[in-house]
């Protein structure tokens, strides 16, 4: 039985591909094409999943669709229609998409794949749910999904039991904690839809002085975790930007120029949002928790990509353990679609063994051998070195202890918005000036975002507070006390916080001493824990910095070329692919057709 997922049209394009209850492949649409966020039909990722399932669209069985187009389409006209004359430009700029292809998408998708498959559309929220439920390691468990929207729904929690799932109840737009972030992450001055993870980096820097304002100007939230937006001050629903007039003289002033100097406000802002934000997902959980009786609970939907919110969940909240998708986001829908059909569907059975590996630790794109890798390399003329599988983790390691960066690129792509050890940049965590270095002179971004680490699961709870797996990057839990470096007479403020070293390991320390904390254990990775163990064996310490593989505005390498482009557009000092050692040092100046940081909107 072969099923594909699909999510297409809004952000984040993606592919999935269940076989016999078996997730064969999975990826974003982004990788393929290097356009960030990638929206479009995913025509590469869909091919890239046929391809690793060994099979043509011919042989499709079900399609699934992530979420209702008819129902997102009556929601568009309905508040278009309210909103009238306001939206009218908005209007006018959404629908020649919806007449010429989304409201035919059944056709669009039997045309376009060549299939005579049965099409099936589960609600946006259920697609989550699925996600979330499926591939979790419970039998039964609770489940909530949160996002900016899906056709109505904006919030929706539930039960899981074997293999069904049961919505019992959901929050309705333009009422979304999604798109509240997202206001706050426009009016500061990041892009909406991918710089919400930037408003969360920038939060500890901040000051929560604006929390009172939030709670009681711009929603009125209840103790259940249900809450109404004042849409006065909200312009979403009708207009081309998030935020209006109201809203920046609530705030005393303009939104920030996007790449302007972040003042204190912006912090200020960032750390009274995320403190909102917490503030609903813990009332949610804990009224979920009151209504289903579960012991265990599931995420879904771009919110839970908030790690912060999560990790208190986690410690504060009324369950004993969580479980979160790491492709939350509508990426995930493709996969959720996918297992949607297959189990709620079709009926079939779901047992807690199979469920605990279902997720395969997220390693669902493509992986390129060492011939292919070894030929991409001789026909650029790369200089390299052929490693054997031990000198891999013990060069490694000792670059890394040398201070050096290294790109990793290892086995199969990691499917949702986090480097998991197989297309990472890496680093020392134990040296002070590895952030600004990797920020500034690798990444080619804010010199405030914090670093997360790669730590040997055997040892997590020696360096973080912390008493169980986090192998997806989706909890931010303290580093220990007896690691930190207390600075009572500290008093700077603002980003000069950074300047400030924390810990035993302050590469990956923020600067409320927590650390967005990536498990890596031997089963689900053991090349890259064999690696990691090295450098403890050589150091003492089981931490190392881990980031994605690509530079700002450019989505995570795929392939071998992807890799060695972003390699030496950078200043990274060596390349480990596959087998193959890359110096930066004997490689020629790379010369190109293209401006690349223009290509990949590098401002």
């Amino acid at each position: 039985m072969n099923i594909l997922g699909i999510s297409a049209f809004y952000h984040d394009s993606a592919a999935c591909l269940v076989q016999d209850g078996e997730i064969i492949a999975a990826a974003q649409e982004e990788r393929f094409t290097r356009k960030k966020h990638d929206f479009r039909f995913p025509y590469h990722a869909i091919d890239y999943c046929l391809r690793e399932g060994g099979i043509s669209s011919q042989d499709l069985d079900f399609i699934a669709f992530y979420d209702k187009p008819f129902l997102k389409f009556e929601r568009l006209l309905q508040t278009y229609l309210a909103y009238a004359p306001r939206g009218f430009k908005s209007f006018l700029m959404a629908m020649p998409l919806w007449l010429k292809q989304k409201l035919w998408m059944k056709d669009f998708i039997a045309r376009e794949l060549s299939s005579e498959a049965k099409i099936l559309f589960p609600e946006h929220h259920e697609s989550h749910a699925a996600s979330a439920f499926y591939p979790s390691p419970y039998q039964q468990a609770a489940i909530l999904t949160m996002d900016g929207v899906g056709e109505w729904t904006t919030s929706s929690y539930g039960i899981g039991s074997d293999n069904s799932i049961e919505l019992w109840g959901e929050l309705h737009f333009p009422h979304s904690l999604g798109l509240l972030y997202s206001a706050f992450t426009y009016f500061t001055g990041f892009k909406v839809n991918s710089g919400e993870y930037k408003l969360m980096g920038l939060a500890p820097y901040g000051e929560p002085k604006y929390v009172d304002v939030i709670l009681k100007e711009l929603i009125d939230l209840k103790e259940d975790g249900s809450f109404r937006m004042n849409m006065k001050y909200f312009n979403y629903c009708a207009g081309l930007t998030m935020t209006n007039n109201h809203f920046a003289r609530l705030f005393g002033g303009p939104p920030r120029k996007p790449e302007s100097k972040i003042t204190q406000r912006e912090m200020d802002l960032a750390r009274s949002i995320q403190v909102v934000t917490e503030e609903i997902m813990l009332r949610m959980a804990r009224h979920v928790h009151k209504q289903t009786g579960m012991k265990y609970l599931t995420l879904a939907g771009g919110v839970a990509l908030n790690c912060v919110g999560n990790g208190r969940i986690l410690r504060e909240g009324p369950f004993e353990d969580i479980w979160i998708q790491p492709a939350a986001g509508d990426a995930g829908g493709a996969l959720g679609a996918a297992l949607y059909t297959w189990f709620q569907y079709l009926g079939n059975q779901r047992s807690s063994e199979e469920a605990k590996s279902l997720q395969k630790a997220s390693y669902l794109g493509p992986e390129f051998s060492n011939e292919e890798i070894e030929e991409f390399l001789k026909e650029k003329g790369v200089s390299y070195t052929r490693l054997t599988d031990e000198e891999v983790a013990e060069v490694t390691a000792e670059l890394l202890s040398d201070q050096k960066v290294v790109g990793w690129f290892q086995g199969r792509m990691e499917f949702g918005p986090r480097a998991l050890g197989s297309r990472s940049i890496i680093g020392d965590a134990r040296s002070p000036e590895m952030q600004s270095v990797m920020n500034l002179k690798i990444k080619f971004r804010e010199s405030f975002r914090p670093f997360a680490p790669s730590v040997l699961l055997e040892h997590v709870s020696e360096y973080f507070e912390l008493d169980r797996p986090s192998p997806y990057m989706l909890l931010v839990a303290p580093v220990k006390k007896e690691l930190r470096r207390e600075i009572p007479d500290d008093h700077r403020s603002g980003l000069d916080k950074l300047k400030t070293i924390r810990s035993e390991i302050p590469a990956v320390t923020h600067v409320d001493y927590t650390a967005r904390i990536q498990t890596v254990s031997v089963e689900d990775n053991p090349r890259y824990h064999a690696m990691i163990k090295a450098f403890y064996d050589k150091t003492g310490c089981p931490v190392i910095i881990n980031t994605s593989f690509n530079v700002r505005g450019e989505p995570i390498v795929c392939t071998p070329e992807d890799a060695y482009l972003c390699f030496m557009r950078t200043n990274m000092d060596f390349l480990v692919m596959g087998n193959f050692l890359v110096n930066k040092k004997e490689q020629e100046e790379l010369v190109e057709d293209i401006d690349w940081q223009k290509e990949f909107e590098l401002d």
